[in-house]
């Protein structure tokens, strides 16, 4: 029988059953030797058990809370061939270090996608009905406004601006092609041809802020893209438009996103604010068209086994002679969100 490369987990203790539950963790065990209970969450930790399996490793199975691995941490590891991270980006642990060594690295993002695009079409399709507001305007008055049908809400042929080409963003436009909505696309990255294989129009940031009843925010954040919308790409957008932003709370200006929301004009559904969390005076809290949500779009509960299955699965690749699926690029992190 082949010897199972010796793996270790690298993330916030508290994670590894919750991303790792008993099934996922024993199909993880058949393709490697890892130990549950020996997990890494300070790479320069003095525990001998810590070091001795840190000089074992083959595989490090990353995740949040993953200490950065940089030069000290990866001298620890002479026998790393493999970073298989179960969470989206891994900016915050990926250092150039790792590629030059010649250290595989994968990520579980696409995996993390599906929910964090799930969130934003139910708040697409909600915002379209004014949900919000209806349901704030029904607990104040405890009474319907009529039977009649309601004027200017409804998502038929509501025009969508997707800001983001990113998995999410893909996965959102798939998700959104069932729907009687016009979808639309930005991102700098992609051309004409790139965007018609998604089925969507490419229009330039100005347009699609323009032409969008909603528009929601899955693009990176770099310094390039800090503030991406501001005052006057707020300005831009129509009356009664709805902004959502799951991606990264620096991508939107918050004071000019305030100005905006308190004259009504617009309404903000927001799971990621800056900083994050908001201050406990933020008027973001209290402004009746902002919507906020505490940062849970992305893998919540039962929903993050899914990011351990595809770390297995990953693992099982490595096991079969296989390439990674999802193997990371250092020039992909610049666009990770």
């Amino acid at each position: 029988m082949t010897q199972r490369p010796y793996a270790m987990f690298a993330m916030s203790a508290e994670n590894v059953p919750q991303v790792f539950p008993p099934e996922v963790l024993q199909r993880l065990r058949r393709a490697v030797d890892v130990d549950p209970a020996l997990v890494a969450e300070d790479f320069t930790d003095p525990d001998p058990r810590l070091t001795d399996a840190l000089a074992r490793t083959e595989i490090l199975v990353t995740g949040w809370g993953c200490p950065r691995l940089d030069k000290a941490a990866l001298d620890a590891m002479p026998g790393l061939r493999a970073v298989l991270h179960s969470a989206g980006s891994v900016k915050g642990l990926a250092t150039p270090e790792l590629w030059r060594r010649g250290i595989a690295v994968s990520s579980a993002a696409a995996a993390n996608a599906v929910p964090v695009a799930e969130y934003t079409l139910a708040m697409i399709l909600l915002a379209g009905k004014d949900l919000f507001a209806a349901r704030d305007r029904l607990r104040a008055e405890r009474a319907f406004p009529g039977w009649g049908l309601v004027p200017g809400i409804g998502n038929h042929g509501r025009r969508v601006g997707v800001i983001g080409a990113s998995r999410i963003g893909r996965r959102v436009i798939e998700l959104l092609r069932p729907f009687d909505l016009r979808v639309s696309l930005t991102d700098p990255y992609v051309d004409e041809a790139g965007a018609a294989g998604l089925g969507v129009p490419l229009l330039a940031l100005d347009d699609l802020l323009r032409t969008s009843h909603v528009v929601t925010i899955h693009a990176p954040e770099t310094p390039e893209t800090r503030h991406l919308i501001g005052p006057r790409e707020l300005a831009l957008m129509p009356d009664g438009a709805v902004l959502i932003n799951t991606a990264r709370g620096g991508l939107l200006d918050h004071d000019a996103l305030i100005a905006e929301l308190r004259t009504g004009r617009l309404s903000a559904i927001l799971d990621v604010t800056e900083p994050e969390p908001l201050p406990a005076d933020s008027p973001l809290y209290d402004l009746p068209n902002a919507v906020l949500t505490p940062h849970l779009a992305g893998s919540q509960g039962n929903e993050a086994s899914r990011l351990g299955l595809a770390v297995t699965q990953e693992a099982e690749r490595l096991g079969g002679g296989q390439p990674l699926a999802h193997g990371i690029v250092p020039s992909e992190l610049e666009r990770m969100a």
